[in-house]
């Protein structure tokens, strides 16, 4: 095979390549198609000697290998929370960290949610349960799967701490990017959902006298 021929099949093959990247609607598979038509533009660029070609593909391979790993990890790590203590430690990444004081209210019942929070340290409450949250948890994250988007529960810090914070628009576009993602994150969140509700019931059940049914006792204040 000479060397004009191989450069046309492989010009053909990155041209392939290319186009399929434009047709991908989800990440995962663009960053194949990505890395595949970078892999064929660099074998082609050197026999032909184009070292524009080569010099920007081969700067674009190790971007598209890394955010491919990237995205990967962060289905894998999501699997791995939905099937054990439901840790949202794989989120942290795309976190901005805030530092909370004492008193200081981080969200009001029944405002817009925009962003949910991640305890780093500190004391944290929810206000019209009286629930306080451990280090670890994750919270706010129910207003963005609410019809209206409204807040349920008031969150103040009772003891200074930090926080991380993500907005629900960072999450939307992790979930456009790979719905895989958005089907886990689902699970997660109805998950952390039942266990609140579950939370909910014995602290109703340690306020109310024995023999008392259930449906009947008066809820949190």
């Amino acid at each position: 095979m000479d060397m004009s021929h191989l450069a046309h099949t492989t010009g053909l093959f990155a041209t392939i390549f290319v186009v399929a990247t434009y047709t991908m609607t989800t990440m995962i598979p663009l960053r194949i198609f990505g890395i595949l038509a970078n892999v064929t533009l660099i074998a082609l660029a050197i026999p032909m000697r184009h070292y524009p070609t080569l010099v920007l593909h081969g700067i674009l391979l190790p971007l598209n290998v890394y955010r491919l790993h990237q995205m990967l990890q962060l289905v894998r790590d999501v699997k791995r929370s939905v099937n054990s203590d439901l840790s949202m430690d794989w989120l942290k990444p795309f976190m901005t960290e805030r530092k909370c004081t004492a008193g200081e209210v981080l969200f009001y019942k029944d405002e817009k949610a925009e962003d949910m929070y991640y305890i780093v340290s500190g004391r944290f409450r929810l206000v019209e349960s009286e629930i306080e949250l451990p280090v670890g948890a994750l919270v706010g994250e129910l207003g963005m799967l609410s019809p209206t988007n409204a807040r349920t529960q008031t969150l103040e810090c009772v003891e200074a701490g930090d926080v991380l914070s993500v907005s629900y628009s960072q999450v939307e576009e992790l979930y456009v990017q790979n719905p895989e993602f958005g089907f886990y994150f689902l699970k997660l969140a109805s998950a952390r959902l039942f266990e609140n509700i579950g939370r909910l019931e014995e602290q109703l059940a340690e306020r109310t006298p024995p023999g008392v049914p259930l449906a009947s006792r008066p809820a949190p204040a």
